[in-house]
């Protein structure tokens, strides 16, 4: 496996009226677990159901219902904590979590806050070709969703939705390693691809499956050094939570305009105070939701309605072995075996159907042509049309149209032409070739001839030519024009140099 080496990248910088500032940043991960059931009754997870179509009796929290541990969800929750080389904790346990909300039938929430069943882990950052960032994984811990309140069917009432209530959450808790509006995008990315790899999450953001809470607070430079070699957040500025973001984009904007806002209050001699906020996209500000609550004002409780979870180190061992790969491995196996750059291999591993695609159209072929293929002719394609590589030309076609310009069967450029009508037709490339007479010209002869009646008919041409080499290309493009695009360019080009220079 080739080693990659990456450079950590500097904290953002933000000058204020009179100091410099720096940001320091740690995300809650909210993802919703892959899962047909929910985390503790049988009730369906399937998204944009009738309302309060799925709910069970245990959902509702109608007396006398107890919970029942999913196992699939939480064989999800230990595949996630190794994929983000975490430690499992084969003992856990739930606690309940008590606020009340419309939403919340139960009063509280089942959740794991002392006895978390992932421990600390990590993931790599990438911020650009040979920069990334580690950050450090604090837990992660199963949860139940709530349901959903909704306030614009009636201009009097209110209106709730219980359908997400009991659904399986997995709550990744970061430590404060993130330095940068970018790099808390750039987090969020990362750790939604590794959670569709892994296949825990299916990281739809517009659905809410995946959601972030963002925890802003800002530190003179050199203050973060202190609080990483101590661990004492007394180093640290007053922190502020941003709930609920579900947007790349809004998740930059909001860590922009909230840093300021500390900034601000700061140097006028002012406090931040420690609260909950939400992020307004139409005015690019936060407002204050609500002051920042402890967990002893959720009075934390073991949940007695649950055994601790017990699980076998065998029973990790082998959920460990069907482990995919992931990306970051993916990534370094295409740089080493195909050669391509680390840019490419980025894009390519981006999404696990896109790498999948690429391998399956790179056959017995040349890696780095296949990548500068797939990415530029095939998903340029595909983004314009909205759709997924696979569903406008299949890999096999794919390696069928490249495999024919290895062969020097057709030119690239006639190999867009097939594609395009490939994508048009469905029909077989090999079949388009022949049948609209698109192989590649190879009879030297042939375009020898081509070549020599265009020279006969540009005696000035040729005499700048000659004068300056660079001009050959003028005579290559007549030749390919003459033969319809057809004409072999290496046969071509040796063939102009031999004439020019004879």
């Amino acid at each position: 496996m080739l080693d990659l080496t990456y450079e950590t990248p500097k904290p953002k910088v933000i000058a204020g009226a009179k100091h410099d500032w720096e940001l320091v940043i740690g995300m809650e991960v909210h993802a919703q677990v892959s899962s047909n059931a929910k985390l503790f009754s049988g009730a369906s997870t399937q998204f944009g159901a009738e309302p309060n179509s799925n709910v069970a009796f245990v959902d509702s929290a109608m007396p006398g219902m107890l919970p029942v541990i999913n196992e699939f969800c939480v064989e999800q929750a230990v595949r996630t904590g190794l994929g983000l080389k975490a430690e499992i904790h084969l003992k856990s346990a739930f606690d309940r979590k008590n606020y009340f909300y419309p939403d919340l039938p139960q009063g509280y929430q089942i959740s794991q806050l002392y006895e978390p069943i992932v421990g600390e882990g990590e993931i790599l950052v990438d911020l650009g070709p040979g920069v990334a960032r580690k950050v450090r994984i604090e837990r992660i811990h199963l949860e139940q969703d709530a349901g959903k309140s909704v306030h614009d069917m009636d201009p009097n009432m209110s209106f709730v939705d219980l359908n997400r209530t009991g659904v399986a959450l997995m709550e990744i808790v970061s430590r404060p390693d993130i330095r940068g509006p970018e790099e808390a995008a750039a987090y969020v990315t990362k750790m939604r691809q590794i959670l569709r790899y892994l296949g825990t999450c299916d990281g739809n953001m517009q659905n809410g499956n995946l959601r972030a809470d963002v925890n802003v607070s800002i530190c003179k430079p050199g203050a973060y050094e202190k609080y990483m070699e101590t661990q004492d957040f007394s180093h640290l500025g007053t922190r502020c939570e941003i709930k609920n973001m579900n947007s790349m984009r809004f998740i930059q904007a909001a860590i922009e305009y909230e840093a300021r806002r500390q900034i601000a209050i700061v140097e006028a001699g002012g406090e931040v105070d420690q609260e909950t906020r939400l992020y307004d996209p139409d005015k690019n500000e936060t407002r204050s939701m609500r002051s920042k609550e402890e967990a002893h004002d959720y009075r934390y409780f073991p949940c007695p309605d649950l055994l601790p979870l017990e699980i076998e180190q065998g029973w990790v061992d082998d959920i460990a072995k069907g482990l995919p790969e992931l990306p970051d491995e993916k990534k370094a196996r295409f740089i080493n075996d195909y050669g391509v750059t680390e840019y490419d291999a980025s894009v390519l591993t981006a999404e696990v159907d896109l790498a999948n695609y690429f391998e399956a159209s790179v056959g017995n072929g040349d890696g780095k042509k296949t990548a500068n293929w797939v990415i530029n002719e095939v998903l340029g394609r595909a983004n314009k049309a909205e759709t997924a590589p696979q569903d406008l030309v299949a890999p096999e076609d794919n390696a069928s149209i490249l495999a024919m310009v290895a062969s020097d069967e057709i030119s690239t450029k006639i190999a867009k032409e097939v594609l395009e009508i490939h994508i048009e037709t469905k029909d077989d490339p090999a079949k388009i070739v022949e049948e609209k007479g698109l192989k590649q010209v190879t009879d030297t002869g042939a375009i020898e001839a081509a070549l020599d009646e265009i020279i006969a008919a540009n005696p000035a041409q040729v005499e700048k030519a000659k004068q300056n080499p660079k001009l050959a290309g003028w005579f290559v493009g007549q030749v390919m024009k003459a033969t319809g695009g057809k004409a072999n360019p290496k046969a071509v080009n040796q063939l102009v140099a031999q004439k020019l220079n004879g």
